[in-house]
């Protein structure tokens, strides 16, 4: 295919066509992703494929393949080392399915927004069809899904434990985390003549193992897990059915999740189990480190990487909806050490910052001003989190010994560094550059560590919101936000104050624009209703509320699979039901008129009654006859269908070890 002539680098190949436009017989890896083929860092595969197309391979790739056959999979042939897929940014399941089970309207990251361009649970698919187009050619898993589901995992979807996906997709290596450290070492390994089932040692990744390999890990049962040299997790057949076996196997993983100290992990599937190696090494921060002779990849190298950082000409006209929101957005970092527990980016990106320099992010900002369309305004300037640039612990050696899964939970520990000082020169730097006009900060603010630095604060107030700002207080109850890792209210509330007042000083009528989740483990409908008070109290009416929902390896996931808190291995509170999910939901938008009658029974079911009136202490008022008379007709209605609906939801049996079809999760961070 042709390309025009305003694309300043050749696209990753996606036809014969485009290997022959290059001279190429055959390509050394495919990508196979779920996604569109956006040319752009912020998408995970061509990410990954670009990185090792720098690294000297030939690269192709193959977005959002029909799924229907193999033959859409033989587009580039086959490729000479393996093929590797991914389902893209985003888990398919979430990406098509709302937390009430329901379909969503619009998938963002395919053209159009239309939906249905990927099967659910596409890694597996992707790596069957794969496996039926070319039964010899090596493949690799990778990207967030896969990640997120290398262990047997509760899932949200079917309700039930599911094995680990390695087993599913009959792959030959799984690469969990971000990526690119492992897949360097795979590929140039393969290059020099391995053979990937001879490649067993490289961090970052899993594979099967047999029965007699695993006979080894499991010997002398007796000896305590810290003395061991891998950690054996509760086997799959443990974990779906006994509850406490879940709780336990969620721990110990969490627990190795530091690069720094982090055991090798194996757990059981029958008569084989999942090999897992310790997670790869962080990138080195900006340029990197060439003295240390090892071959290493920098923050740096990515974002130098030649995107052309628009959608592939083959979509023509049709906008990328996710594209459409970070095209003129500026990654800053990676990584959390929050530790949130329904968050998946700890589990994912690890807790260990990595930054880029400044000079690589000022290079970006020239790169976006090239842009045709971009007229002055940098929508994001952040990460994950918007203020962890840079941060970390003041001791590398400190760093790696410890095994804490937050290090701002329940304060922020004392040997981490909270110096916002170069985030705040590296906002100068970027609004000072040439043809930018706004700089905004979209990604949310860790608070807890933003009123340490009451500059910042002003820094962010004056140049950087546009007049609304997000932040995450999710709840207010000590209980729930204990259960959430999030800190005390009270912390959100001196940002609160800290903020208006930098902004009533920059003279700027704005406003901060807070999350919250409901339905969270632990949180109560007499939770709910303090929240709503709190909210009356304070004047916020939230537009944006998330249902938490139950992503695979979360700690708050397996909470409300097991009703325990695996860290303390207590008993925990867990929504049960879909309609409790809502009555708790409505309490959060009890302003809302649309909300009012399932506001007025959760507050009867919490004995708070008194909320309902009309006075200055009410949350909702008394049902008016039209409701009423709306309400009877409804019941009405359902009562006459329900006699007919034989084969109604509550008629069918539940999967082994439910807890209900209606509980939600959390907003994907």
């Amino acid at each position: 295919m042709a390309l025009p002539t305003r694309y300043a680098h050749p696209f990753l190949p996606i036809t014969r066509a485009d290997m022959q436009a290059r001279g190429w017989e055959q390509c050394d890896i495919i990508i196979v992703t779920g996604d569109a083929y956006v040319d752009h860092p912020a998408f995970g595969p061509v990410l990954i494929a670009r990185f090792l197309e720098g690294r000297g391979f030939k690269v192709g790739i193959i977005p959002q393949p029909d799924w229907h056959s193999a033959e859409p999979f033989k587009a580039l042939g086959p490729p000479r080392m393996f093929f590797g897929v991914a389902a893209g940014n985003l888990d398919s399941m979430l990406n098509r399915l709302t937390a009430q089970k329901k379909n969503r309207s619009e998938d963002q990251y395919s053209p159009g927004g239309r939906t249905n361009c990927r099967p659910d649970r596409a890694t597996i698919v992707y790596a069957q069809r794969c496996r039926e187009a070319y039964p010899d050619v090596p493949i690799v898993l990778g990207g967030i899904e896969a990640s997120l589901r290398r262990i047997a995992h509760f899932d949200y979807w079917s309700e039930k434990v599911r094995r680990s996906i390695l087993f599913d997709a009959k792959a030959d290596l799984l690469v969990f985390g971000m990526g690119e450290r492992p897949i360097m070492e795979v590929a140039d390994r393969m290059r020099n003549g391995e053979r990937i089932e001879d490649i067993r040692d490289v961090r970052g990744t899993a594979y099967l193992i047999s029965d007699e390999q695993m006979r080894v890990h499991e010997a002398d049962p007796a000896k305590r897990a810290a003395d061991r040299k891998t950690v054996v997790l509760p086997p799959y057949e443990s974990v779906v059915t006994d509850k406490q076996a879940f709780a336990v196997m969620s721990r110990d993983f969490q627990m190795e999740t530091n690069p720094g100290n982090a055991r090798p992990l194996a757990q059981r599937h029958g008569n084989r189990a999942i090999f897992m190696n310790a997670p790869a090494l962080p990138l080195e921060d900006g340029v990197g480190n060439p003295a240390t002779g090892e071959k290493t990849v920098a923050m740096d190298e990515l974002y130098d990487l030649p995107f052309n950082r628009v959608p592939h000409p083959l979509y023509k006209n049709e906008g990328i909806p996710a594209y459409e929101t970070v095209k003129h957005s500026i990654v800053l970092m990676r990584g959390c050490f929050g530790g949130c527990t329904f968050c998946s980016i700890t589990e994912h990106e690890g807790r260990v910052i990595q930054s880029r320099s400044a000079e690589s992010v000022l290079r970006e900002v020239r790169a976006l001003r090239r842009m045709g369309d971009f007229r002055g305004t940098i929508t994001d300037l952040g990460g994950p989190t918007a203020n962890m640039y840079k941060l970390k612990c003041k001791s590398e050696d400190i760093e790696k010994r410890c095994r804490k899964l937050s290090c701002v939970h329940p304060g922020v520990c004392e040997n981490l560094q909270t110096d916002h000082g170069p985030l705040i020169s590296l906002m100068k730097d970027v609004r000072e550059e040439e043809g930018v006009k706004h700089v905004f900060i979209a990604s949310g603010v860790r608070y807890d560590l933003a009123e340490r630095s009451p500059e910042y604060v002003k820094e962010l107030a004056a140049h950087h919101v546009g007049g609304q700002l997000s932040v995450a207080p999710e709840h207010v109850s000590p209980r729930v936000l204990e259960k959430m890792k999030k800190p005390g209210i009270e912390s959100f509330e001196r940002f609160q104050a800290m903020f208006a007042c930098a902004s009533e000083e920059a003279g700027k009528e704005q406003y901060d624009i807070p999350y919250f989740i409901s339905g969270h483990p632990g949180s109560t409908l007499e939770d709910m209703v303090d929240l709503a008070l709190w909210l009356k109290k304070n004047g916020k009416r939230p537009r944006q509320v998330q249902d938490f929902i139950p992503t695979p390896m979360a700690m708050a996931t397996a909470m409300y699979f097991t009703g325990i808190d695996p860290l303390k291995m207590e008993p925990v509170y867990t929504a049960q039901g879909l309609r409790e999910k809502r009555l708790q939901k409505a309490l959060l938008l009890y302003w809302n008129p649309e909300h009012w009658p399932l506001a007025r029974e959760a507050l009867r079911q919490a004995g708070r009654s008194d909320l309902i009136g009309r006075g200055p202490q009410a949350l909702v008022p008394p049902e008016t006859p039209a409701e009423a008379a709306r309400r009877q007709r409804t019941e009405g209605r359902d009562a006459d269908d329900a006699p007919r609906d034989t084969q109604a939801p509550s008629a069918q049996p539940r999967p082994s070890g439910s807890r209900g079809p209606g509980r939600q999760g959390s907003r994907p961070r």
